[in-house]
């Protein structure tokens, strides 16, 4: 006859007598637990040997060689964690046995307190461990030990219990995520549903369970209602390629900025312990900058309301939104009102050009910006378009024009792009269109590749002089009469000369100014369109903020460049004759070029004071000459008052969403992601062509002789000379 001990939980449901019947079944039993203390209804019951409770339900019996057990422990484990646990009495295990039920008081015990579970106190007959472990032999209960760790065993590290509640499912999910990604384990999923997850070790045999729910069923906030934090599974299991480290939790960790994908596999070897692929890194940065800038159809949905608050927030900012039949995006158009009215403090050239973006809907954006008087670029207006077309122009002009108007004075400047030329002679009648000088230079090297004329070009572009021009171009007509020809019929000299050009275009020659506004914003050309917005707010905050103190801080009449620019020419008016010729006129001499000034009209026959609208060096010399004030004769736009004006406001940010306050009929505007090209197979490209005539520096060159196309292993050269090697920027 053989004792045989089984445990009845009292579950809401009935089920079958689960036996202990050795060590590890109440190792397991009491490490579901994570109170000290709390009582196991137990019962004993005589059977013969042969025929063993254990034995009648299709186990193996526990004499096995190797020890093993397929499965008896996972009924007791996974009907503990599976249902609800009453307050009822145990249910007897049946007639057929003679039942003892027994309730004792289990507590866990350290490995040091092992030995007093068995071992008798001094003075004392031994006690057999069954008996203890039953409490039969004994009239008080009796404080069963047993074994709760050993070295096949170790906890998952958390601070998890029962009752912990967690605000979503999610959050207990990112949580259970974390722990198992620091605990090197492994979970899967057994049931999960809207108010229900139940999970356990990816190792069957092992001990660790979780068992969460909703805490009611109105509620989104789950609750651990049962959980077992000792694991018990072997090292075999342990898996680099971590189940848990998906990208959702990778991109999670707070990768901000965003690395490459290898640099995301590094973070998560390095930090983490996971090996994960280089797609997942590359979703996991994905999604990080997706939790950061929110999703470009959430953008889209945004866009509206951003828009409005943008206004409140900065009296007189203009801005639109052009959707198509289908409410699908168009176009949109932005210009902060603190640099509208800035505007009128600024020289009346404004450079317009184009970059494309790289997000998901692409798109193309425009720019108008215009120098203030210290050289700098001053933003005035943002448009972001399906494509450069002439439609697309066409509209961006119509609302540039509402806010800086159409003079004599204004002068619009860009490459000369057939769009842009046909949208500006359609919007503007009054304004002067002009030609980039560098564009132009960039057509004549690819069409008549003569990069040797160059320097003749250059010079007739900047010089002040028609006599000096005409020189020049008889230059380049003796050597390339085509491009002469090229200049004069098909440009026009009146679009790029700056002493032909029939406007005042001050010294801007080219569209750098806007070209340093798209470098600025190389980053975040593929951001979604609000997050770009926010990129363009605040770097326009941080500019009008710095260059305000600076402007407060000047000591000086000038803005800082004009004032080096105008220093040295006191120092070259020194050695000058002047003579007066009338009350306002003055003829000043002492160098090649002599010069007639008249201070009244602020005019010099070298035509740099008439053009620049800064006193070139007969004009310091004459006002010298005249006790006159060499300050007086500088243009306003350069002086510190003007200046200071420019950046006298301030421009606000939106905050963060949860603190807009919009009206519904703002919320209810439906503004639609728009349409876009079947995605081609394959990365998507990311770098643009280069215009015409660009050149691109080569990275990768032989190390001994220089040249391309070959590698310093492999370099034939004898002597390792440099004597003919290309130049370092070369076409692509």
């Amino acid at each position: 006859m053989d004792l045989v001990l089984s445990y009845t939980p009292p579950l809401n449901k009935k089920c079958s007598p689960l036996v202990l019947k050795d060590d590890e079944d109440v190792a397991a039993l009491l490490a579901s637990r994570s109170d000290s203390t709390w009582k196991i209804p137990l019962g004993v019951t005589v059977e013969p040997t042969e025929v063993c409770a254990y034995e009648k339900s299709g186990q193996e019996s526990s004499d096995d060689t190797d020890g093993s057990h397929d499965g008896s422990h996972d009924g007791f484990r996974d009907n503990y964690l599976d249902v609800d646990y009453c307050d009822s009495e145990p249910t007897d295990v049946g007639s057929s046995r003679q039942t003892l039920p027994v309730f004792r008081n289990v507590e866990r015990t350290s490995n040091d307190n092992r030995a007093s579970a068995t071992q008798p106190a001094e003075g004392n007959p031994p006690v057999d461990p069954l008996l203890r472990l039953t409490g039969a032999g004994s009239d008080e209960p009796a404080n069963v030990r047993t074994i709760e760790a050993s070295d096949s065993t170790f906890s998952d590290g958390s601070d998890l219990h029962e009752g912990k509640y967690f605000n979503t499912k999610k959050d207990l999910k990112r949580k259970l995520s974390d722990i198992a990604i620091k605990g090197n384990f492994e979970f899967r999923t057994r049931k999960s549903n809207q108010s229900l997850w139940v999970i356990e070790c990816i190792d069957p045999n092992c001990s660790w369970r979780l068992r969460a729910s909703k805490i009611v069923p109105e509620s989104t906030k789950f609750v651990i209602r049962k959980y077992v934090g000792v694991h018990s599974c072997s090292l075999l299991n342990r898996n680099a390629n971590h189940r848990q480290a998906t990208y959702v939790v990778i991109g999670e960790q707070g990768i901000e900025k965003g690395p490459d994908p290898k640099g995301v596999q590094t973070f998560a070897r390095t930090e983490l312990g996971a090996q994960i692929s280089y797609y997942k890194a590359w979703r996991g940065r994905k999604h990080a900058h997706t939790l950061i800038r929110g999703s470009p159809e959430q953008s889209f949905h945004v866009l509206p309301s951003y828009f409005h608050m943008l206004e409140k927030l900065n009296p007189g900012t203009v801005t639109r939104i052009e959707v198509d039949g289908k409410s699908r995006f168009k176009y949109l158009f932005l210009a902060f009102g603190v640099a509208i009215r800035g505007f009128r403090y600024m020289r009346k050239v404004v450079g317009i050009d184009e970059t494309f973006l790289k997000g998901q809907y692409r798109g193309v954006l425009l720019v108008a910006t215009t120098q203030d008087g210290n050289g700098q670029c001053y933003p005035l207006a943002w448009g972001i378009v399906d494509s450069e077309n002439e439609d697309a122009w066409t509209w961006f002009l119509t609302q540039l024009k509402e806010i800086i108007g159409d003079t004599d004075e204004l002068v619009l400047i860009s490459d000369r792009a057939p769009s842009i030329k046909k949208a500006i002679s359609i919007v503007f009648e009054k304004a002067h269109h002009g030609a980039c000088a560098w564009h132009v230079a960039q057509n004549i090297k690819n069409k008549f590749k003569c990069a040797d004329i160059m320097r003749s070009y250059w010079s007739a572009v900047n010089t002040y002089r028609c006599e000096d021009f005409a020189g020049y171009m008889i230059e380049i007509s003796n050597r390339y009469p085509r491009v002469a020809e090229y200049l004069e019929n098909e440009v026009g000299f009146e679009k790029w000369s700056r002493c032909h050009y029939p406007g005042l275009r001050y010294n801007i020659t080219t569209t750098n100014m806007v070209e340093s506004l798209n470098n600025m914003l190389v980053n975040a050309r593929d951001f979604p369109y609000v997050a770009l917005l926010d990129v363009i707010q605040e770097k326009m905050s941080k500019w009008w903020n710095d260059r305000r103190i600076v402007a407060m801080d000047l000591t000086t009449s000038l803005t800082p460049s004009r004032e080096s620019q105008l220093r040295p020419r006191f120092a070259q008016s020194n050695g000058r004759h002047t003579s007066q010729l009338n009350p306002v006129t003055y003829h000043v001499k002492g160098s090649e070029l002599e010069g007639v000034v008249d201070i009244f009209n602020r005019t010099c026959t070298c035509k740099e004071f008439d053009i620049d609208k800064l006193p070139c060096v007969h004009a310091v010399a004459a006002a010298h000459h005249a006790q006159v004030s060499v300050y007086s004769l500088v243009s306003p736009y350069y002086t510190k008052e003007y200046y200071v004006l420019a950046y006298g406001e301030t421009i606000y940010p939106v905050g963060s969403q949860s603190q807009w306050d919009v009206s519904n009929e703002v919320v209810a505007m439906i503004v639609l992601p728009r349409e876009v090209k079947d995605k081609k197979r394959g990365r998507p490209k990311t770098s643009r062509f280069p215009s015409i005539g660009e050149f691109r520096k080569r990275k990768n060159c032989c190390g001994k002789c220089g040249a391309y196309r070959h590698y310093k292993k492999k370099c034939n050269s004898q002597t390792g000379s440099t004597e003919g090697n290309p130049p370092t920027n070369v076409p692509v």
